[in-house]
């Protein structure tokens, strides 16, 4: 059984870690283009295992493709994505060309991968408890028992497990979102994606979810790789922050150098109109 990203290391867990390598995420010289339009610019970054890492910039950056890219709902134009280790967009072929990675090698991989959307996408028909479990259940092979205590524990985490058997429509937008939070989480992903988890929300809801969020980033060892326009949440729970600027990082470092003494004048720029 895959280790529990939501349990802190034990020792030998920490030198099986060791032996891992040390890039969870790696993107190699990758392009995304739409016809004539570059989304992506020949990107080079890499998150390492148990770094939260945050993605800031003006919309149509890029940030969201790159996420869109690790959960494969697009396709790279050119260049190479690696996870854990491993291509995610290509296979070397038999006489050591690179090919187009198969449909199952990527949902192999994908299964170390979690995202949560900007919409929640629940499932109205389902209640809160089975849209946790569906998944855990039909691609993991999770005994439904397991499947359901660990929702439950998933539930008490983002503060829910009285909302175990209400349906979606029920809940207010930022408990759907807590949900879809634990969803993600239920599929024991070494890397959790989040794309701009609090947009869809109203405002008075954005700051449940948020905290949410930084809990689980101040007690569990989940890699976290954030997309988010919330400069105050990225503050706090980012290890490093990148400017994106037309499909490029501009600039990169730690969240007090970033917004505190940023060096390009395009974060400069950003910043002073967001904060």
């Amino acid at each position: 059984m895959a280790t529990d990203p939501l349990q802190k290391t034990s020792p030998e867990q920490s030198a099986a870690d060791a032996a891992a390598p040390a890039h969870l995420v790696e993107f190699d010289q990758v392009v995304k283009r739409y016809g004539d339009h570059v989304v992506l610019d020949h990107l080079d970054f890499t998150v390492d295992r148990g770094q939260h890492v945050t993605l800031i910039g003006p919309s149509g950056s890029g940030k969201t493709t790159i996420l869109r890219l690790l959960m494969t709902l697009e396709k790279v134009s050119g260049g190479v994505i690696t996870v854990d280790g491993r291509p995610l967009t290509h296979l070397p072929g038999p006489d050591g060309a690179r090919k187009p990675a198969t449909e199952r090698h990527q949902r192999e991989i994908r299964k170390k991968i979690g995202m949560v959307f900007q919409q929640f996408n629940l499932f109205p028909n389902m209640n809160v408890l089975q849209n946790i479990t569906e998944a855990p259940v039909n691609v993991l092979g999770l005994e439904r028992a397991e499947a359901e205590e660990r929702a439950r524990d998933l539930l008490d985490l983002v503060g829910l497990r009285e909302k175990a058997d209400a349906h979606p429509t029920r809940l207010s937008g930022g408990q759907q979102q807590r949900v879809a939070i634990a969803r993600a989480l239920a599929m024991r992903p070494e890397i959790l994606l989040l794309d701009e988890v609090t947009s869809a929300l109203d405002p008075e809801l954005v700051a449940g979810v948020l905290d949410v969020l930084r809990d689980i980033a101040r007690t569990t060892d989940i890699t976290l790789l954030c997309v988010t326009h919330e400069m105050n949440f990225a503050r706090d729970i980012s290890d490093r922050v990148m400017m994106f600027d037309s499909g490029r990082v501009i600039e990169s470092g730690s969240p007090e150098k970033l917004f505190g003494d940023p060096e390009h004048e395009r974060t400069r720029e950003f910043l002073g109109a967001v904060l």
